[in-house]
């Protein structure tokens, strides 16, 4: 259905991965069992291989040979998995079992994962999904997860009453369970399950058809036909009372059935109270984070290094619409980071503003990191104009991120003031700025001296706009008129005023240091 979706490391959560023996143990079922085993295996993320497109993941990965099955494939598989680091490899048992097979993990010294026969990879790779979300919000792993359990049986349930392939999303399109039967042949197909997203171009051409703009206003099923390659489906609202929850989706060859699809809407008002409770734990999830962070960010260090990704970090301030509140603000923050692929965003709020913890690794655009985020800003700003981001000094103790904090919101202000153009950036980026603002803070609390005010009271009385003009001057020394621009006028009547200043102040503009003051105290005066 879609193109196969990168799935970021874990971010959140211990700060190292899970050992591969505590995922098999934890999954039961006689699903997994390890078939050759490295010592210290650990994985933190899972990944469908694509030797097609050289797709291998990243170092930590479990990565799936979904339709390797003969040994010279499983082979050139498991030395690709070395070569990037993985963390596990996972094959059909009978692949796994070959005696060369077994025989090259040993020699790679990689943990090889034997996937039972009858097993199904699209359920497989929601069961690994799920248990890496745990893991990833500092859940046990071996707790049971009953909200997505009952969910997974009620896909199943509707599956076996439409005999076809059956989703249960939200809102957003992203898939909470499926049916055991999916159809599934290729990596490809996959890749919706892996990444929990109906691909972008199936959304596209049901948003076209006004598929979602019926969902959110009707109680009704009803059928879609075919488009193209899009096979025909049967949307089901999912609701509670008029609230719209989400929607289970079933993959059809025609449209069925009276009786079948009634049967159907029935099942939606219990699917109905699991996601309410979904979304319960989901909220309560979240708050817990955010309140971890915010202690954290404050100050109290303890017990921090537990759950932080590894160092180091920047705090940043993040901007978007003021005029909403900052639980709005931080939503959007979430939501955008999600389809950014950052899984589990360490986003708070500290008094009134949206703030992210990132990791500081220079060039690494994994979701999570300041460069990803930077790159997101820069998406983002094609379709929301006030999405910006300051980050703070990196640091690599938690006690020091109260530091991080403090310069995150200095840049912050001087993005709002306009002091600073970029969208995104980092303190030492305005440094400069930064600077020349903590020297106008403090000017600013103090009486003002010297002969500036003098000059400000002239232009009050006189509505000139000597201050103005000086200020243009300073910035721009030695350059009438690229100081005449800013002002609007001729670069003469530029020169005329500077030739009238001494009439109505002293003013020794040879000397540094007072160019210095007079510049510091007019940009307080707003010049």
């Amino acid at each position: 259905m879609g193109s196969m979706t990168r799935m970021p490391p874990t971010s959140m959560g211990a700060p190292r991965g899970l050992p591969v023996a505590d995922l098999v143990e934890a999954l039961g079922g006689g699903l997994l069992a390890i078939g050759v085993s490295a010592p210290g295996a650990e994985v933190d993320d899972v990944t469908v291989a694509e030797p097609g497109f050289g797709v291998y993941g990243q170092a930590g990965d479990l990565l799936l040979g979904v339709g390797v099955e003969s040994p010279e494939a499983a082979i050139s598989l498991l030395g690709s998995a070395v070569s990037v680091g993985s963390g596990a490899v996972v094959l059909r048992r009978s692949t796994a079992r070959r005696r060369a097979v077994r025989a090259a993990a040993r020699r790679s010294g990689i943990t090889l994962v034997e996937l039972a026969d009858h097993a199904s990879w699209a359920h497989i790779v929601w069961l690994l999904r799920s248990l890496l979300d745990r893991v990833a919000t500092g859940a046990n792993i071996h707790a049971d997860g009953p909200v997505h359990d009952e969910l997974l049986a009620l896909a199943d349930a509707c599956a076996a009453l439409v005999d076809a392939p059956v989703t249960i999303e939200d809102t957003q399109s992203r898939v909470l369970a499926h049916s055991s039967r999916q159809d599934v042949a290729d990596p490809i197909r996959l890749s919706t399950i892996v990444g929990r997203k109906v691909p972008d171009a199936v959304l596209t051409s049901l948003r076209g058809r006004g598929v979602f703009r019926r969902l959110a206003r009707s109680n009704e099923p009803f059928y879609v036909p075919a488009d193209g390659d899009l096979r025909a489906r049967l949307v089901v609202p999912v609701r509670a009372g008029p609230e719209w929850l989400g929607s289970i989706w079933a993959v059809v060859d025609e449209r069925p059935d009276t009786e079948i699809v009634r049967s159907l809407a029935q099942s939606a008002s219990v699917v109905a109270l699991h996601l309410l409770h979904l979304r319960s734990q989901v909220d309560l999830a979240r708050r817990m984070s955010a309140d971890r962070l915010r202690v954290a960010v404050s100050g109290d260090a303890t017990e921090a290094q537990s759950w932080l990704p590894p160092g180091p970090w920047r705090i940043v301030a993040l901007s978007s619409d003021p005029a909403t509140s900052p639980e709005r603000r931080l939503d959007s923050w979430e939501s955008a980071c999600r389809r950014g692929l950052w899984r589990q965003p360490l986003l708070t709020t500290m008094a009134e503003l949206a703030v992210a913890l990132v990791r500081e690794l220079p060039g690494d655009l994994t979701p999570g990191t300041w460069d990803w985020l930077r790159a997101l800003v820069a998406d983002m700003s094609t379709t929301t104009a006030v999405a910006s981001a300051a980050a703070g000094r990196p640091v690599v103790r938690p006690t020091e991120l109260p530091h991080s904090l403090q310069d995150a919101r200095e840049v912050h202000r001087l993005q709002g003031a306009g002091r600073v153009a970029e969208r995104a950036l980092t303190i030492e980026d305005a440094w400069a700025a930064v600077t020349c603002e903590r020297a106008v803070s403090g000017i600013r609390d103090e009486a003002m001296l010297g002969p500036v005010t003098s000059l400000v009271s002239h232009d009050a009385r006189h509505g000139s706009e000597y201050g103005a003009t000086l200020a243009a001057w300073l910035d721009h020394p030695g350059d009438p008129r690229a100081a005449a621009g800013r002002l609007h006028v001729h670069p003469n009547t530029l020169r005329y005023r500077m030739s009238r200043l001494s009439d109505i102040v002293e003013l020794d503009l040879a000397d540094p240091q007072v160019r210095l003051a007079l510049r510091l105290q007019l940009r307080v005066l707003g010049h």
